[in-house]
């Protein structure tokens, strides 16, 4: 996915998961952290890294996503 990604939220959480899948930590906050410090070049990280964060969370606690 990173040859075409976009400024929008939809193009970051793909990015998210497959950066998701690995990531070895148990800790999921930490988790979050280190993907998002991996996507830091993502268009949509750099131009709204509040709402990167809020959605992050949002697929992971509120989706569960990845259980």
């Amino acid at each position: 996915m990173k040859d075409k990604t976009y400024d929008n939220a939809d193009s970051f959480v793909m990015s998210f998961d497959e950066e998701w899948q690995k990531i070895r930590c148990d800790d999921l906050k930490v988790k979050i952290e280190k993907v998002i410090e991996n996507l830091s070049n993502h268009p949509f990280v750099s131009s709204n890294p509040v709402n990167a964060r809020k959605i992050a969370e949002f697929r992971i606690f509120s989706l569960k996503k990845f259980e």
